[in-house]
């Protein structure tokens, strides 16, 4: 029962994250789109005002026209009516935080320690979990510190700190784990921008303004700043977030290239789009993501067994039927004993003969040709078991 309600708490969880991540990565998309598009030539009555730039757009049967004013308004009261831009991301995160407590805390020893990567109890993964996402803002906040006049500095730095987590939570956590929590870091430093930077600054330009006093320009850099910097870690998070449907990229002893190379792939991307709103149009950076990305699925491709296999002795369904039943049927049955599970993953059953020979492909892709399955070696298949799976299989997978 603890396992069914956990899966219906997760459902809703997640849904509500998805929900939350779209209100707030939609509105980062807009304005940085709407930054970037401004009409900086106004008339010297609109610099008066203080208007730095204004765009006249239409959607939904409406035009729409605005102004942007980079310290308030000249001369007239700020609205007391502004809207905020927080809860979106806010919100975002705390449930994201929710899921990570609810799949990967409650489900430490299933979901976030593999025992082969390192032996762990659930209370210090779970120290471990907590530990590094708040220890990721701090290394990030004293970069962005101290290279904030440094751009090329600074991006290079924030790109070393991330890619040694990276490869820090490939050799802690099982390697599914350790996706999630590059992304987990990377998502708390971006909610975070908006909780300690952002929104902060946003409130002592808006106290100034009202005080009468001159607003002090330096929130609005940082703002900017960090918000720029938002809007580059977007596309590896959001592949982070759907990375755990696809074993492929995470599985294998070199996961965290993996992952490495595909957020940069999702930062060139978003750099075209970025670009364009410039009306520049610079094919060669989404060409180098595909390249990028081609190159990482051929170097993972699963490979043809080599020729001395051919005189590998025949393994029988009678030697691997007692595998299948003990290290992944325990979960992949229609009534799952494992704990944890309350539904076979994914609704893939391996409990009969013919489930096992209808997935054959999928158990040499997934427990085979990598370790991606069972999930953390949960149920510690060994090298000969898996061995054993692959002969099977090559030998034409065949049930009595």
């Amino acid at each position: 029962m603890q396992a069914y309600v956990l899966d219906w708490l997760s459902l809703l969880v997640r849904w509500f994250h998805i929900t939350a991540g779209i209100a707030w990565i939609g509105a980062s998309f807009f304005f940085v789109w709407l930054d970037d598009n401004l009409n900086r030539q106004v008339s010297d009555a609109e610099q008066r005002r203080g208007i730095d730039g204004e765009l006249w757009s239409v959607h939904g049967g409406g035009f729409y026209h605005n102004e942007k004013y980079l310290t308030g308004p000249v001369g007239a009261p700020l609205s007391n009516d502004l809207h905020w831009f927080y809860w979106e991301a806010y919100s975002t995160w705390l449930s994201g935080m929710a899921m990570l407590a609810i799949v990967y805390w409650a489900g430490a020893s299933t979901f976030l320690i593999d025992k082969s990567v390192l032996d762990l109890t659930p209370a210090a993964a779970i120290a471990i979990s907590i530990g590094s996402i708040v220890l990721g803002w701090f290394i990030y906040d004293a970069l962005c510190r101290v290279f904030e006049q440094n751009e090329f500095a600074l991006w290079t730095s924030i790109g070393i700190f991330l890619l040694i987590f990276d490869w820090g939570f490939f050799h802690i956590f099982g390697a599914r784990a350790a996706f999630i929590h590059v992304g987990a870091v990377i998502g708390t430093i971006m909610v975070w921008n908006v909780f300690f930077i952002i929104i902060p600054g946003q409130r002592k330009v808006v106290r100034q303004l009202r005080a009468g006093e001159v607003p002090d320009t330096r929130p609005g850099f940082l703002g900017k700043q960090r918000s720029v910097q938002n809007t580059y870690f977007t596309l590896p998070v959001l592949f982070i977030m759907i990375s755990n449907h696809y074993p492929m990229t995470y599985s294998g002893p070199y996961g965290w290239l993996v992952l490495a190379g595909l957020s940069i792939a999702g930062v060139l991307v978003r750099r075209f789009y970025v670009l364009t709103h410039f009306k520049k149009i610079v094919i060669a950076l989404p060409v180098a993501a595909l390249v990028l990305i081609a190159l990482i699925a051929w170097a993972g491709a699963p490979r043809s067994a080599p020729a001395a296999a051919v005189n590998v002795p025949a393994v029988s369904y009678a030697q691997i039927a007692p595998i299948v039943a003990q290290r992944c049927a325990v979960c992949h049955s229609a009534h799952p004993i494992e704990a944890g599970f309350s539904a076979p993953p994914a609704g893939l059953l391996l409990d009969t003969p013919e489930h096992i020979t209808a997935n054959a492909a999928l158990i040499r892709t997934e427990a085979v040709a990598s370790h991606a399955m069972p999930l953390g070696n949960l149920t510690n298949m060994t090298d000969a078991e898996r061995a054993a799976l692959g002969a099977w299989i090559d030998s034409g997978a065949k049930a009595p």
